[in-house]
């Protein structure tokens, strides 16, 4: 699973697997479900996210989680782009 925040669309995206979208559901007013061709959920788009979630916290619990990679954003223009930080649980 990955979540991916476009601060410039102020868009969080929930990747619940690597598949590729064949259709998708406005299921509420900003939260739009993609599905796969089997009709199973495979991602959640939240728009405006940052208007009703506190995107600086991520509280992770109970999950069997063997391998974390924290990934970081750096503005254009940087040299070394992406910082991702690797921990083996």
């Amino acid at each position: 699973m990955i979540f991916q925040y476009y601060p410039n669309t102020d868009m969080l995206y929930l990747k619940l697997a690597n598949e590729v979208s064949t259709e998708s559901e406005e299921v509420a007013s900003g939260i739009v479900l993609d599905f796969n061709e089997r009709n199973q959920v495979i991602g959640i788009e939240i728009e405006n996210a940052s208007t009703f979630i506190d995107l600086s916290r991520l509280e992770v619990s109970a999950l069997p989680i063997t391998n974390l990679i924290l990934s970081e954003r750096v503005p254009v223009g940087e040299q070394h782009g992406k910082h991702e930080h690797r921990v083996t649980v």
